[in-house]
């Protein structure tokens, strides 16, 4: 068993045993003494640690371990070379090394080379790929962006794809150097010497114009970058806290929805929902399942800004699977439940009958709306109907809103090809199958009663011992003989096809105090009695000239 240590090379933690550490100090004591006597030895030794940490880093990551080893740091000391190894090769008198440093076979990588450019490096970092004078390879560009600009579009792709040599090391591998002792301090004596050059050369010449321009608008670029660096990350914690808000809402709003459903079975906001057909399948597991495939995208959104934007922890692998298994599920459980449900409503079936009603010798009907509660025969012995009071009536007032959206009827009056008054009744409903549908449409109970001239419909109707909603409906059309005369009570027209309150403002009365209003069958159907009061002015703004004189008669 090895004891481990924790050291820090140029900002990067490592893990390394004792011994390995023991070489690696020896090692970089022995660098820093060599070059102390340098011009910058500071430097030197720096670029030679920065090189040892990407070594070491690429050697964990290719091997899959978290510990450097001895024979880690020997590996890494060969490929750089030690210092007695150096100090022999400075003291050989041959020339060879010098003239062959360049040539020792070292891998070249592309980059764009900051310190021989004049917009962003690209064509001399290319030369130095290939080794060439960078001359040919913009004049190269420059033909192509006189032949048809394309060259501008090429220029600016390999502009973002290329990256810029940002270290010594990376402008040494650009060049085709090797990374050790001997390549460091090779390096940064010629980059000594060149600086020593420039300023030597300062005073008896003066720079072109096109550099000075170049480096103008390097300069601009650089700033202008920086700029929108800063307000890009500005930008970025801005629409990271839209985000998190928008989020947060949706949590909150889903939350109080999940506790309305779960606890008073309806929640206002989702009133298009069929709440009373959901009682009927457990409810509570299709509102869990529901609420959890939302929820957790929201939660996650929410972390992954968080961490993303304001650099916060993150949860565990196990969790997160835990997690992405739990929301799994709910989908599941959810979309079994719902295709279980529409798999009822698979078929569809209907059927009509029709009605011989009681015609009246004055050919004066009265059409209202029920407000009597029905009962089944079951209900009346389980309450003990008889038993109350002749003269007692019982409404249908019950707030139901399933039954309100759910189960109301629709009813069309129509002009009768006969003088008898006739009544057509269509019922239709869905089903699993279609002998299941048209049971269910024959299972639909609907009660209208007619007292001679007065004709009652129910607002609603009623399945057969409330069974599940299978989006039955019911559609009458009663139909009227000609000239016929037809009172209608206001509360009908949440029925019918009919506008008493229109009706009343075109006889100039008060739709506040009347409740009912007086129709007229035509050969145009339904049509507004007028009274012949009323001026012709205004019968012309709201039916024909024929209409008029038949309403007149």
């Amino acid at each position: 068993m090895n004891k481990t240590i924790i050291i820090n090379i140029n900002g990067i933690v490592f893990h390394i045993e004792e011994d390995a550490y023991e070489v690696l100090k020896n090692y970089m004591t022995d660098v820093k003494r060599h070059f102390m006597n340098s011009d910058d030895s500071l430097e030197i030794t720096t670029d030679i640690e920065n090189r040892i940490a990407e070594m070491f880093n690429e050697l964990l990551a290719n091997e899959h371990k978290q510990v450097i080893v001895e024979q880690d740091v020997k590996s890494v000391i060969e490929q750089m070379g030690t210092v007695a190894d150096f100090e022999k090769s400075e003291q050989d008198t041959e020339p060879s090394f010098a003239n062959t440093y360049y040539n020792n076979g070292a891998t070249r990588r592309l980059f764009r080379d900051p310190d021989d450019h004049l917009i962003a490096g690209v064509c001399s970092g290319i030369a130095n790929y290939f080794d060439m004078d960078v001359v040919w390879i913009r004049l190269a560009f420059a033909l192509i962006v006189l032949a048809g600009g394309t060259g501008i579009i090429l220029y600016i792709i390999l502009w973002i794809v290329i990256p810029k040599a940002v270290t010594r090391a990376d402008r040494m591998v650009m060049k085709g150097e090797k990374l050790n002792l001997q390549g460091f301090k090779k390096n940064f004596e010629e980059e000594m010497g060149s600086i020593h050059d420039n300023f030597s050369n300062f005073k008896q010449e003066a720079k072109p114009f096109v550099y000075k321009t170049r480096d103008f608008i390097g300069d601009f670029f650089y700033h202008l970058g920086t700029f929108f660096n800063g307000a890009g990350k500005v930008l970025l914690k801005l629409i990271g806290l839209f985000i998190l808000l928008s989020c947060f809402g949706g949590l909150i709003f889903f939350i109080v929805a999940f506790v309305a459903l779960l606890g008073f079975g309806q929640f206002a906001p989702f009133h298009d929902m069929p709440y009373g057909l959901l009682r009927h399948h457990h409810p509570e597991y299709i509102y869990t399942a529901g609420f959890v495939v939302i929820t957790v995208p929201l939660v996650s959104i929410i972390l992954l800004t968080l961490k993303g934007i304001f650099n916060t922890g993150s949860i565990s692998r196990s969790a997160g699977t835990t997690i992405l298994v739990i929301w799994l599920f709910a989908i599941a459980v959810f979309v079994y439940d719902v295709t279980r449900i529409a798999a009822d409503f698979s078929s569809s079936a209907s059927y009509s009958e029709t009605i011989n009603l009681k015609p009246v010798k004055s050919n004066t009907y009265y059409l209202k709306l029920n407000d009597l509660k029905y009962f089944t025969a079951e209900d009346s012995a389980r309450l003990n109907i008889k038993s109350l009071a002749p003269n007692m009536r019982i409404t249908d007032d019950e707030d139901n809103d399933f039954a309100h959206y759910h189960q109301r009827v629709n009813l069309i009056i129509e002009k009768s090809d006969i003088d008898q008054p006739v009544l057509e009744e269509s019922y239709h409903a869905r089903g699993r199958t279609y002998d299941a549908a048209l049971a269910n449409s024959r299972n639909i109970k609907y009660i209208f009663t007619q007292q001679d001239s007065l004709i009652k419909f129910d607002q609603r109707f009623y399945p057969k011992n409330e069974e599940l909603w299978h989006e039955e409906e019911v559609s009458l059309t009663l139909k009227l003989p000609m000239n016929a005369k037809i009172i209608i009570d206001r509360e009908l027209s949440n029925i019918a096809n009919v506008n008493v309150n229109e009706c009343n403002e075109l006889n100039k009365r008060d739709g506040n105090k009347l409740t009912e209003a007086t129709f007229i069958m035509t050969d145009n159907g339904l049509q507004c009695k007028v009274d012949t009061l009323v001026t012709d002015t205004v019968l012309t703004k709201h039916l024909s000239s024929d209409s008029i004189k038949k309403l007149k008669k």
